[in-house]
């Protein structure tokens, strides 16, 4: 029996130049994500790990070539159709997490809901959306007595693991990570991983995973060294 394997994310072509600058930081020729893959992607500071991230997910648009997540090329769709796109198809766990600090935690997790009926409608398939984000909290081992307070009054540490549960919620098909075990000590970061690894395999999610954390490489199903596959970040001959 075949294996029917789903990509979820192509990148062809790629290349792109912050404006004012003459050279790209960003020129790939390939990079693709099949549904359930887990991928680890590092290297040094300043080799475009972020702005890479940003234009697989739709934030940033390409001079050059093609994204398309879902068969669908970021560029063909407006701002406001790539921003209702991925409220519906991304989780993405921001560096700096972007939570609304004066919302509740949970309803910090409950946001994607809000605005987008496909993750609401995801999030319902066991319960409610409120059961769901309650049940990634615990996963994420965040206490019940701290799910009602503003997300301000959370430690840096649990802030990461409240951004964590909002990008899950809604089982979306891309899940991409910048930096998210920066502030956590061992212990947390391995029961982290362990939460966000299995629930990217249980949903079939694809999983682009950016850190400089190269102990925790072997957690992921595939490495990849930004410099190798982005022609920008290598060295002049």
């Amino acid at each position: 029996m075949s294996i029917r394997v789903t990509q979820v994310l192509l990148a062809e072509s790629l290349r792109f130049a912050w404006p004012g600058t003459a050279a790209p930081c960003i020129d790939i020729a390939h990079f693709g994500v099949t549904a359930g893959e887990a991928v680890f992607l590092h290297g040094p500071s300043g080799c475009g790990k972020s702005t890479l991230l940003s234009l697989l997910a739709g934030v940033l648009v390409a001079d050059q070539g093609r994204v398309a997540l879902l068969g669908h090329d970021w560029a063909a769709l407006s701002g406001s159709g790539r921003d209702r796109c991925r409220l519906a198809h991304v989780g993405y766990i921001f560096q700096q997490f972007n939570l609304l600090p004066y919302l509740s935690v949970i309803d910090n997790v409950l946001l994607p809901c809000r605005f987008s009926p496909r993750r609401c409608a995801q999030a319902s398939h066991d319960g409610t959306p409120r059961a769901q984000a309650g049940r990634l909290l615990a996963q994420m081992g965040l206490d019940a007595d701290l799910w009602t307070r503003p997300a301000m009054q959370l430690s840096v540490g649990q802030q990461q693991r409240v951004a964590a549960a909002r990008a899950l919620i809604g089982k979306p098909e891309l899940v991409i990570a910048d930096e998210p075990t920066s502030a956590l000590d061992e212990d947390r970061r391995e029961s982290f991983l362990d939460v966000l690894l299995e629930a990217c395999a249980a949903n079939q999610s694809a999983l682009v995973f950016v850190s400089h954390d190269q102990r925790i490489a072997s957690r992921f199903s595939r490495h990849v060294l930004l410099p190798e596959i982005n022609r920008a970040a290598r060295p002049s001959p």
